[in-house]
């Protein structure tokens, strides 16, 4: 049994239309425990603010990589956040001996060995830990976005498939950050077929 640093690694942002994938990748200090981790999603956001710069602060090592729509587009949404997992845990130092991953797929070039975890976020405090870094980051990236790129409510719905993002589309057509790849983007850069 290996007894070295373990990594957990999760993202935030596979669902959205726009915007970046955050992935967080963290080695826990086993000597400073953080008190009221927890699944990012289960987390209230001032919760996730409060334990972001905690994680930071503690933490033996953490790193948040960002996987940007061209990748997106050019990988596909899976291919794309599994290259930035391994990039994440590529970029700790002290690198890991173990990686603990979020979710039921691993990236093929892993800097150590690794095992996927279901509900890893729910179960792993080093997940956890990846998962509010990840969310937090990914937050604040979408609250500048917005200004950035006012009128489509980054902001509120994170680059999320709301109605209010569609309606946002329908009237100002996608931006630089959407995500040419999915489907709903995809239908509204479409040419016309009543040509």
């Amino acid at each position: 049994m290996n007894h070295g640093l373990v990594a957990g690694v999760d993202e935030a942002g596979r669902g959205p239309l726009a915007g970046p994938v955050a992935v967080g990748a963290v080695i826990l200090d086993p000597a400073r425990p953080i008190a009221g981790l927890g699944d990012s999603k289960a987390l209230s956001q001032a919760r996730r603010e409060h334990l972001a710069p905690l994680i930071q602060a503690q933490a033996l090592a953490w790193h948040v990589e960002w996987v940007w729509p061209a990748e997106i587009d050019r990988l596909n949404i899976l291919h794309a956040t599994l290259a930035g997992m391994s990039r994440a845990l590529r970029a700790l130092s002290p690198g890991p001996a173990h990686a603990l991953i979020d979710g039921n797929r691993l990236p093929r070039d892993l800097p150590c060995p690794a095992q996927a975890l279901v509900k890893g976020d729910a179960r792993e405090p080093a997940i956890m830990a990846a998962s509010i870094l990840a969310k937090v980051a990914r937050d604040h990236f979408m609250r500048e976005l917005e200004h950035r790129h006012p009128g489509y409510g980054f902001a509120l719905h994170k680059g999320y498939p709301t109605p209010e993002h569609f309606q946002a589309l329908r009237e100002l057509g996608p931006c630089e950050q959407h995500r040419r790849s999915f489907a709903p983007v995809r239908a509204l850069l479409a040419p016309t077929l009543l040509d």
